[in-house]
This record gives C-alpha cells, sequence and structure tokens, in this order.
C-alpha cells in the first residue's frame, strides 16, 4: 500500500510543475485523495460490501468533488488534476499512468447492465470538460483535446478535438518552396506543432500558396503574350495584402495599387 502511495506522489511531481513538496501533494491534491478514496471502496466492492463501497465513495466525493463508481478498476499511477466534476461510471477501466483533467466524465449512453462505460489505455491524457461516453477502446497514448466529447474508438497515438471528436491529422512537412512563400507573406500557417492542431491554419496556408502559384504562372503568361506583341502589357503583380493580424511586418505596407483601365500601356509594378 505506501510503495502505490509513494508512486502517485512521484507521478504528481512528473505532472504537475506546481507540486513543491511531499507534504503539499499529500495534503493540497484532491485528485490523489479521490484516488485512494476509490481504492478502498473498490476492495470493498470486490469483497461484496456494496452498499459499504458506495457510502465511502460520496463521502469521498463530497470531500473532493470527485466521483468514481466503485466498480471502477484503475491502473498505476492514475493523476487527476484540479479534478472539480470529474465523474467516472461502473463500468469504466483505465490503464498505466493516465491523466484526466477537471469536468471529464467516462460515461455510458446505454442502461444496460454490462460494460458501458470506456476502457482508457495506458499514457492517455483527456483534457478539461471532454466527455468520453460508451464501451470503447481510446487506445493508448492518445489524447482527447479540452470539450470534446468522444463517441467511437479512438486509435493508439491519436489526437481527437471536437463535438463530436473527430481525427486531428499531423499536418505534412511542408517544403522548401512552400516555407519560402510563407515568409515572404510574413504569415505561416504552417508553424504548427501535434499539441496545437489548427485545421482552419491548415486551410488557409493551403490556399495562399495556391493563390501565389497561380499568379507566378500568370505574370510567366503574360511575359510569353509581350514577346509575341509588343503592345500587350507586361504585368507584374503586387505582392498579396494580409490583415495585421497575420504577421507585424505588413502592418505598415502600401495598399495595392488601382488596376490600369482597359487599353492602357502600363505596367503594375510589383511590391516587394
Amino acid at each position: 500500500m505506501f510503495s502505490r502511495i509513494r508512486e502517485d506522489i512521484r507521478s504528481v511531481f512528473d505532472r504537475d510543475p506546481a507540486a513543491r513538496s511531499t507534504w503539499e501533494v499529500l495534503t493540497c491534491y484532491p485528485g490523489l485523495h479521490a484516488v485512494w478514496g476509490h481504492r478502498v471502496s473498490h476492495a470493498l466492492w470486490q469483497r461484496g460490501f456494496k452498499w459499504l463501497a458506495r457510502v465511502n465513495s460520496n463521502v469521498t466525493r463530497l470531500v473532493t468533488g470527485i466521483e468514481i463508481h466503485p466498480g471502477a478498476t484503475i491502473g498505476h499511477r492514475f493523476f487527476i488534476d484540479h479534478g472539480m466534476g470529474v465523474v467516472i461510471g461502473e463500468t469504466a477501466e483505465i490503464g498505466d499512468d493516465v491523466t484526466l483533467y477537471q469536468g471529464v466524465t467516462l460515461g455510458g449512453v446505454s442502461w444496460n447492465k454490462g460494460k458501458r462505460h470506456p476502457t482508457i489505455g495506458n499514457n492517455v491524457v483527456v483534457g478539461a470538460g471532454a466527455k468520453v461516453l460508451g464501451p470503447f477502446t481510446v487506445g493508448e497514448g492518445a489524447r482527447v483535446g479540452s470539450n470534446a466529447v468522444v463517441v467511437k474508438e479512438v486509435p493508439a497515438g491519436a489526437t481527437v478535438v471536437g463535438i463530436p471528436a473527430r481525427l486531428v491529422q499531423e499536418p505534412a512537412q511542408p517544403s522548401e518552396k512552400v516555407v519560402a512563400i510563407a515568409r515572404s507573406l510574413g504569415f505561416d500557417a504552417y508553424g504548427l506543432t501535434r499539441d496545437m492542431p489548427d485545421p482552419v491554419a491548415n486551410a488557409i496556408g493551403s490556399m495562399l500558396e495556391h493563390i501565389q502559384v497561380l499568379d507566378e504562372r500568370l505574370v510567366q503568361v503574360c511575359k510569353l503574350l509581350h514577346q509575341m506583341d509588343s503592345r500587350m502589357p507586361e504585368l507584374e503583380l503586387s505582392k498579396l495584402e494580409l490583415p495585421d493580424f497575420c504577421g507585424e511586418g505588413l502592418a505598415g505596407a502600401p495598399r495595392r495599387e488601382a488596376a490600369p483601365e482597359p487599353g492602357a500601356d502600363a505596367k503594375v509594378r510589383r511590391v516587394g
């Protein structure tokens, strides 16, 4: 028992930089108190003392604000950070080194007596306010974003976000040309990591890249037409203008010049 307690305390230091001392962890972390209370409740539940197990579980909930059903199975080094409002159902199964944040629900969507709560694999992190509902598996090493509602299986190592939760793909490594375009525009939508996926920024970046390529092709066509007939203006497009929030370097950029009148023999100078 004491070895498990020491293990729990070490897991807090590993996952919470705010932890300063062992005494602080022992006395000020309701997530740990809830887990320790659950171990007593679970032992009573397995020995047939169902009512007493539920009473102990309710007392733990009153003290910590965390509700864990005595029938739930929890692995080693389980950590609930902040913890208020966490609910874990009867048939939930939680692996080793799992982290939950406040407001998480591991619940069910059925009134059947059998398995109706999720199975959480090892090293899973479930963000604040997320709801994982149903008798499916969240694979090892998966990440569930804050306030996500997960209603189907999550593959190992995946990241899911949204309502209902959807899989977030890691953006492909951009080519050197794409990086150069992003630098010239003053806006890098590809500066993303697995911890901060943003599908909207990825879509914007793809559109900007496509527009830049079309501009280059249009300039080439105009130059060829000018070589064939000198009366045709040799077009050079101005730099694509973006709002200030896309890059500080564009805050003072001049506005694009008005397009020349039809038939006028003029060039549009390239800005930047």
